[in-house]
């Protein structure tokens, strides 16, 4: 398994060529990469962050979304943002939506019925019409602001511009995708690269009289802001809206199984290339509009709904060399040295080999013939070896014993598993210098310290001329000594300096994914710092006396399961661990965690949950009270405001230290009332 750092380190590289390519295509309407390209370029990215929650969790891609909005049109504020959708790559994937939905829902055993269509490879926009009438048209932006296009939209003949029904909602905000259809394209095109940016250019080009030029075409697809709410399906919705003269993709239709969704994948993906149009997959959403509300959204993307994409692109390759890296978890990874190859339209050098149990599985060597994807990692995964064409005088790869710094590794045995880790680890933590360098760059990162100027590059540069060793040290740098060095000036060290200064000011949540625990990522992070409140509360892990009660009362935290809890545990038994954050922490000012939605029902409360509930799954009712204001705790205490039980199997020992605590229980069918009042 590739390291953390080695997979945040590719994954920001490819955020920032993105981020590069969105600005030539949407603020310049000149692209200089290929519509396959950059849909390898983004499906990396997604694929990576599907794999690996931790990169999910920077929400760094659909920060991105499109670019931001320039001086060439007005913004405008979407009346809902539009967000991005999460991705499945096989039926592994689409199972795991089909059981979080369930867990969800609590609806066990129960096929829910979802609505399919084509994911096309267009631009998106969004249609408000008021009392009927269309008054605003925005492109997706950034997801929050748009720019206003609606003159431009107005030259696509088939939008309607006025809805001719007396059952229309007062507000009717459309979202469909624009694209060029393939004929169209070859006839049209003198200076785009591809349909999609053929599409986005003419949408915004300053006079609409040169968009009408362009044959645009649009599918809708969805909605955001409806008032009334006239539709109870997402099929009923299109359906109407087809009758109201808008163009809906033929190949939509609703899905009730697993089965018919892999069969709907197979079928659109055979076809896919006789299409006049470009897709990258089918989105499945629920088909229940009631249900899409309970489920809700993400910070990055809805519940409801998710894009299987069709399968990446294969290779083959021969491995030149095998060599070992060394993550900020210890991680010992294997890393295949290829011979370069295109794959997808991008040419690679490396291959993960992922652990020592993957090499063995495969009897990977140097030397060998191999196919490698590229579908589950920024660095292209080995699919296959074609021992056929393996030299008869090739040894099988030796895994070493031993970290780069000359520790002892070891694979952890999983208590939840009954069995040892795949991933070998070094054990020293910051102790070796090689983990305590990703760490150190982990912790300047910018969903951490965020301390501009001080990225993977410096941090490396530091390290070897001793101006950084560990975290403390960051705010004691000799700036004296690092303008003297080349690219260094006093410009760039006085932004260096303010960049330092402003982050001594982190909040608690931030500051404890920055250390770097094993299997705690941003959000296990936010549910730690809900929990401890304050810095003061966190650092009693410090004191054993104060740990083990700590730990125990860990356990009834939704997220932070048995993994996290001996993570944590193994993390501040290590005393170089505990003294170096000990140290970090007397440069800080750590601010304690803030309910982040101070409105609603349930304002300021702090309530726990016991017991399962007949209408929602235990996370729903936590969301329902979250987005009402409340604060869910993990343990009893005198701090909670009331403790919520359920019908289903409460657990006695909760419900009777609430009430020696004097803490108000309220049953379900009073929780229910609370949130229909």
């Amino acid at each position: 398994m590739t390291s953390k750092n080695t997979l945040l380190k590719k994954y920001k590289q490819k955020i920032s060529e993105i981020k590069k390519h969105n600005n030539l295509y949407f603020n310049h309407d000149n692209p200089k990469i290929s519509d396959k390209e950059y849909d390898d370029l983004k499906r990396e990215i997604i694929i990576l962050e599907n794999k690996h929650l931790f990169l999910k969790k920077l929400n760094l891609l659909n920060k991105l979304v499109g670019a931001k909005p320039t001086n060439k049109f007005s913004k405008i504020h979407h009346l809902k943002p539009m967000l991005s959708l999460s991705n499945a790559f096989d039926k592994k994937d689409m199972l795991d939506f089909s059981k979080k939905i369930s867990n969800f829902l609590n609806t066990k055993n129960k096929n829910l019925e979802l609505f399919s269509e084509p994911k096309i490879d267009g631009i998106s926009a969004s249609l408000i019409y008021e009392n009927g009438i269309l008054t605003k048209g925005l492109s997706r932006g950034d997801g929050v602001i748009g720019e206003d296009i609606l003159e431009n939209l107005k030259t696509i003949n088939t939008i309607p511009k006025i809805i001719v029904s007396n059952q229309v909602p007062k507000l009717l905000e459309i979202r469909c995708e624009i694209y060029i259809g393939k004929k169209d394209f070859l006839k049209i095109n003198d200076k785009f690269a591809n349909p999609r940016n053929a599409a986005g250019g003419s949408l915004r080009q300053k006079n609409p009289m040169e968009t009408a030029k362009i044959p645009l075409k649009y599918f809708a697809y969805g909605f955001g802001a409806v008032e009334p709410m006239k539709f109870k399906t997402q099929s009923e919705f299109l359906s109407k809206i087809s009758k109201w003269k808008f163009i809906t993709n033929p190949l939509a239709k609703t899905i009730n199984s697993l089965e018919e969704i892999e069969n709907e994948h197979k079928k659109i993906n055979l076809i896919r290339s006789t299409l006049d149009y470009d897709i990258d997959g089918i989105v499945f959403k629920v088909n229940d509009l009631n249900l899409q509300k309970r489920l809700g959204n993400t910070s990055n993307s809805p519940r409801w709904a998710i894009a299987y994409k069709f399968s990446a692109e294969k290779a083959t390759t021969k491995i030149k060399n095998i060599v070992i890296q060394v993550g900020r978890t210890g991680a010992i990874t294997p890393v295949a040295k290829v011979q370069p190859v295109t794959v997808g339209g991008v040419v690679v050098s490396n291959a993960t080999l992922h652990n020592e149990d993957e090499i063995e599985r495969k009897d990977i060597r140097v030397g060998d013939t191999i196919i490698i994807q590229r579908a589950g990692d920024v660095i292209p995964q080995v699919v296959s070896v074609d021992k056929s064409k393996r030299d008869k005088k090739s040894k099988k790869y030796l895994f070493p014993r031993k970290c780069l710094c000359g520790a002892e590794t070891k694979k952890e045995f999983s208590r939840s598993t009954k069995k040892h880790d795949a991933v070998r680890r070094c054990i020293k933590g910051y102790d070796c210098k090689f983990i305590a360098k990703e760490k150190l760059k982990h912790i300047v990162s910018k969903e951490a310290f965020n301390i501009d100027g001080l990225g993977k590059k410096v941090i490396e540069q530091f390290w070897d001329l001793n101006l950084i060793k560990e975290p403390s040290d960051i705010f004691n740098l000799n700036l004296i000594k690092i303008e003297k060095l080349e690219g260094w000036g006093e410009l760039s060290i006085n932004n260096l300096k303010k960049a330092i200064e402003k982050s001594k000011m982190i909040s608690l949540d931030r500051f404890i994914y920055s250390i770097g625990i094993r299997h705690i990522g941003q959000e296990n992070a936010k549910i730690l710092a809900g929990f401890f409140s304050s810095i003061e509360e966190f650092t009693k892990l410090f004191d054993n006396n104060y740990k083990k009660k700590i730990l125990n009362n860990l356990v009834d935290l939704d997220g932070i399961g048995e993994t996290q809890i001996l993570s944590i545990d193994n993390f501040f038994s290590n005393e170089t661990n505990t003294k170096i954050i000990k140290g970090l922490i007397t440069k800080l000012n750590i601010e304690n965690y803030k309910v982040q939605n101070q409105d609603g029902k349930l304002s300021n409360k702090k309530l726990m949950f016991t017991g399962g509930f007949k209408n929602m799954s235990r996370s729903e009712a936590k969301a329902v009270a979250e987005n009402n204001g409340g604060k869910v705790l993990g343990s009893i205490s005198k701090k909670l405001d009331f403790l919520v039980v359920g019908d289903s199997k409460p657990t006695k020992r909760k419900i009777e230290q609430a009430k020696q605590l004097n803490i108000k229980i309220i049953l379900e069918k009073d929780w229910n009332k609370i949130l229909n009042s």
